[in-house]
């Protein structure tokens, strides 16, 4: 999806969902669906202040946990411990994630078969589901 249209489909969701449009959580769904990177809540408060200067961190959190709940994007782990959110992605993905640049790139394929099989037998568990990041540097760091 465009940018753009990321941007539309997102504040159209949030309308249809109840949610007022306000200036500042425009500022927060611009800030979060033009970055090509997972950002954690303080580079998007910095990112969308550019736009509405008067941004507050409990507006950034609440318009995050908003999104979140939409699925819109999807909170990632970083390598420093520290949580961000991406543009979410229809049906099953994984994440590349660049430890430098903090740029994402989505992925398919599940050739984990074997591997949930065997944990399953090792543990007793029934696996449901997965969520796979794999860190490491992108072509352009």
């Amino acid at each position: 999806m465009t940018t753009p249209s990321r941007v539309d489909s997102w504040q159209a969701a949030l309308r249809a969902n109840g949610y007022r449009l306000t200036a500042p959580r425009q500022a927060v769904v611009e800030a979060v669906a033009r970055s090509a990177q997972a950002l954690n809540p303080a580079e998007v408060h910095a990112r969308a202040r550019r736009t509405y200067p008067r941004l507050g961190l409990v507006t950034v959190y609440r318009t995050l946990e908003k999104l979140e709940e939409l699925h819109l994007v999807q909170r990632v782990h970083r390598p420093d411990n520290c949580q961000a959110f991406v543009a979410g992605m229809d049906g099953h993905q994984h994440l590349l994630i660049c430890q430098n640049c903090g740029r994402v790139r989505y992925f398919s394929g599940d050739q984990l078969e074997a591997l949930i099989r065997r944990v399953e037998a090792d543990t007793g568990y029934a696996v449901h589901d997965h969520w796979l990041q794999l860190f490491g540097e992108c072509g352009e760091c």
